[in-house]
């Protein structure tokens, strides 16, 4: 199997195993949509903690409104009274204006939290470091862990507005957010190795060859976006390791500077009396008090 290192930029994103045979238009799709995946995980693990500290998010209309505005307005949020938290709520005021106030009580505030963690684990950047290679499969186990700890909190599941829910639905909009600078339509991906872009059309073997052990390093990048900057000669672990080296040296060498250049003259083999003593019998005679 062959072995991609995706990158966006310089950041190391995850391991991909594919063969040499893979088309290019076949692989582009796979890691995009593991890409995509991914942003979609961790959009959803961001959003959780917001749930379990204030609740359910409130209507559009309702959103950013003080408890005035929504009396006056003769607001009211239709799902408070139907997406209740198992176990009861602990009132907890979002300021923000975005959610409800109707918490998870702790316990079920843990089990969200927890699995939070464990789905982020799943498709975390430090696998690379593992040299673990991230799946769909485990995109959509992560994906799979964190709806069951929504239902299990919210039996009755979250209103069809919530970000969450719209996620899990593959509904998001993303019009306007941060996150949506970070997707890559899989049709305006492309992927680069060596500061060349690798076509459509053709299969991997026609750039890396045709050794299924290859271990390359490719960049995921958006068309338009230009060529991205080239991989550095010495990687950072290398270059730590080299850095060490040379203080270690300096420090020997310091330490040289301040030795006495006499300094020899205290060792056996600088002795001019140490062979006469040798014959005479003399050597290993040392003097000590009775």
């Amino acid at each position: 199997m062959v072995q991609l290192h995706v990158k966006r930029g310089d950041e190391s994103q995850f391991l991909f195993n594919t063969t040499v045979d893979v088309s290019l238009e076949t692989l582009i799709k796979e890691v995009t949509a593991l890409y995509n995946g991914k942003l979609k995980v961790e959009r959803i693990c961001s959003e959780i903690p917001e749930l379990a500290d204030h609740g359910i998010t409130l209507p559009p209309n309702m959103q950013g409104l003080t408890d005035d505005q929504v009396t006056d307005l003769k607001l009211r949020d239709e799902w408070e009274d139907k997406c209740v938290p198992g176990g009861g709520a602990v009132f907890n005021k979002d300021d923000t204006g975005r959610r409800n106030g109707h918490a998870p009580n702790q316990r079920m505030k843990d089990v969200l939290m927890k699995t939070v963690e464990e789905a982020k684990a799943l498709i975390s950047k430090k696998q690379v470091q593992a040299n673990v290679c991230v799946t769909m499969e485990m995109v959509k186990e992560a994906l799979d862990q964190l709806r069951g700890a929504v239902m299990i909190v919210y039996p009755m599941g979250l209103p069809p507005h919530d970000p969450i829910q719209m996620e899990f639905e593959n509904k998001e909009d993303l019009t306007g957010t941060q996150a949506s600078l970070q997707v890559i339509p899989e049709e305006e991906a492309q992927l680069w190795w060596a500061s060349k872009e690798m076509q459509r059309g053709k299969k991997l073997q026609d750039y890396v060859g045709k050794n299924e052990k290859t271990k390359i390093v490719v960049k995921l990048q958006k068309r338009g976006q230009g060529a991205p900057a080239r991989e550095p000669v010495v990687s950072e672990e290398e270059q730590k390791q080299m850095m060490l080296h040379y203080y270690r040296r300096q420090e020997e060498l310091k330490k040289l500077d301040e030795t006495d250049d006499d300094a020899y003259l205290n060792s056996e083999w600088s002795d001019r009396q140490a062979l006469k003593r040798q014959f005479q019998g003399l050597a290993d005679i040392k003097w000590r008090p009775k």
